[in-house]
């Protein structure tokens, strides 16, 4: 086995970088390949595909600041990190370096850059990351998950293949559970998350506006929301005042289960969440992250929008009022939520992880 070609994956160590890397080693070892992941420090947490011994930590750093010390700051941390980049890469002679995104991802594909190793990167979002949009001309090819993301840019789109964001195993199997619309006067499951460190927003509106639903909905209601614990106690007061039995915690393990069950989910669009929404086919109320340069959740949230598999609500306009007048429309219109599931469906790819598995061997020679 030591004699299969080895691909190293690099992630930053977030889960929106991580779950997709994740999915592409899975279709690699199935076809024979050696995987290594190679990151930062907080992927060392990570406990699923990649363990202990198949990680390699390289120093790196994000770009927080504009001010000089900060600017010099980074540059000296990536340096460092290419400097251990080469030295790993020169120790595992691997046929291919991929990256998923982030900061940690630059040290390892510059360095493969340095000893003519291909490199490819994957994007997830419907607008090039900054680590990526750094890389796109460094590396032998681009794929995306969604089409048209380097249409204005002849160069990088010759290079380019849209292939989806490969999908971890929990994802497909959710993915195999068909949508039921909710009975008219059946149980409506509402899944409210907030990413992977959750978000205050939607405990500063998500109760208020289940308070300014009719009472006739709230026995309807099977609600379930991520709370960071410094907002728990006065999420939970709202929801005991009104009677509502609610399931509320900082971190759902078995996410894909619950979104595979839900009726309705209110989430921000980061482009992991949009990409399993598609995959899954379940309507959505997307409130995108404000204040991003790139306005990339923006735009991921507008890919389902356009579809009719989702509605889209810039943060200024997410209030109590608006949200409530949502849930009170969709509610009262199982077809709508059934058609939104549907249109939602026709954005996922269930085989990203095949089509990017397909197009590494191609650059890497091994196919």
């Amino acid at each position: 086995m030591d004699a299969a070609p080895l691909i190293l994956l690099a992630a930053g160590g977030t889960g929106g970088h991580l779950f997709p890397a994740e999915a592409l080693g899975v279709e690699l070892m199935r076809r024979g390949y050696r995987v290594r992941l190679v990151t930062d420090s907080r992927a060392l947490r990570y406990t699923g595909l990649f363990s202990k011994d198949t990680i390699d930590v390289v120093p790196s750093a994000t770009v927080r600041s504009r001010m000089p010390w900060s600017l010099a700051y980074t540059g000296l941390m990536l340096g460092y990190g290419v400097v251990a980049a080469l030295n790993l890469v020169r120790r595992l002679k691997p046929a291919a370096v991929v990256g998923f995104g982030g900061y940690p991802t630059v040290p390892p594909l510059i360095a493969a850059k340095l000893r003519g190793v291909p490199g490819i990167i994957h994007d997830a979002n419907a607008v090039l990351g900054r680590a990526n949009r750094f890389l796109s001309s460094r590396v032998s090819a681009i794929a995306t998950s969604l089409p048209g993301v380097l249409d204005r840019d002849p160069a990088l789109a010759s290079k380019t293949t849209t292939v989806g964001t490969p999908m971890r195993p929990a994802i497909l199997a959710a993915a195999a559970v068909q949508f039921a619309a909710p009975e008219p006067d059946g149980a409506l499951r509402l899944l409210v998350v907030g990413g992977s460190q959750g978000a205050r927003v939607m405990a500063d509106i998500v109760p208020g506006a289940i308070e300014r639903l009719d009472p006739s909905l709230w026995s309807r209601l099977v609600l379930t929301q991520q709370v960071r614990e410094e907002d728990m106690a006065r999420v939970r007061a709202v929801y005991d005042r009104i009677k509502l039995s609610a399931e509320l915690a900082p971190f759902f393990s078995d996410l894909p289960a619950r979104l595979a069950s839900s009726h309705l989910v209110v989430t921000r669009s980061g482009a992991g969440t949009v990409a399993e929404l598609g995959a899954i086919g379940r309507p959505s109320i997307l409130v995108p992250l404000p204040g991003a340069i790139d306005q990339d959740q923006f735009a991921n949230a507008g890919v389902l929008a356009q579809a009719d598999g989702g509605i889209r609500i810039v943060q200024k306009d997410f209030t109590s009022e608006r949200l409530a007048a949502e849930i009170t429309t969709l509610a009262a219109a199982p077809a709508r939520l059934a058609a939104m599931a549907t249109n939602a469906r026709k954005v996922g790819r269930l085989d990203a992880a095949e089509r990017l598995a397909d197009l590494v061997a191609k650059v890497a020679g091994i196919s």
